[in-house]
Order: C-alpha cells, then structure tokens, then sequence
C-alpha cells in the first residue's frame, strides 16, 4: 500500500549540491533510508532516519556531506547532498520501514526494508 516516489536526481558539477525527495503515500514506513548503486557495483547504504528524525545513520564516506530529514507534513524525506564526487553517481533509491524498529533493527541492511522506490539518477561530473 506505501508508495515511494524518488525525484531530485541530475546531473551535477563536482563539488556541487543536490536534494533528493521521497514522496510517501501515507505514514506509516517508521524508519526511511536512502540506498544506491552504481554501474558494476553493489548496491550500497547511504542514510537513513528514524520516525521523529531523532536518529539518523550515515554510510561513513557521505558523514559530513549529506544530511537525511523528514517533513511528516509533506509525508516526504529528503537527502541533501554537498561536495559531491564522481563516486557519488549512481541510481539512489528511497526505501522504508513499515513497523516500529526493534532494538535488533539494522538500519544499514537493505534486507530490513520493505518499501521501495523506483530510484533517480545522480550523476556527478568532472
């Protein structure tokens, strides 16, 4: 029933900012996070929040650069990008989290996600 919808994606100078949204249908993914791939490569971690945007994880080669936030009002997350690299393009997908984490909850798996987003392209160019 969740629907998520990434936007934002583009192509970008080096050292240049972007933001990517995830739009939701509803309420109810209780963690969201921000995975990607790139061509040949596996797909990775990047971010992710926890329900009140209390808690946010970072995948360490973007802490510092890229900031995750949620607008509950607009039922959307956001993953703001600066200073990005040319090992920063690739296809970023938004995922959630329908039920309350429990303390065991891996919020760097993406096996514990099960909400997807069709993804959008981030390239950073030289």
């Amino acid at each position: 029933q969740v629907q998520l919808v990434e936007s934002g994606g583009g192509l970008v100078q080096v050292g240049g900012s972007l933001r990517l949204s995830c739009a939701a249908s509803g309420r109810s993914s209780y963690v969201m996070g921000w995975f990607r791939q790139a061509p040949g490569k596996e797909r990775e971690f990047v971010a992710a929040i926890s329900w009140t945007g209390g808690s946010t994880y970072y995948k360490d080669s973007v802490k510092g650069r890229f900031t995750i936030s949620r607008d509950h009002a607009k039922n959307t997350v956001y993953l703001q990008m600066n200073s990005l690299k040319p090992e920063d393009t690739a296809i970023y997908y938004c995922a959630g989290y329908s039920r309350i984490p429990t303390i065991s909850y891996d919020y760097e798996g993406g096996d514990e996600y099960d909400y997807w987003g069709q993804g959008t392209q981030v390239t950073v160019s030289s």
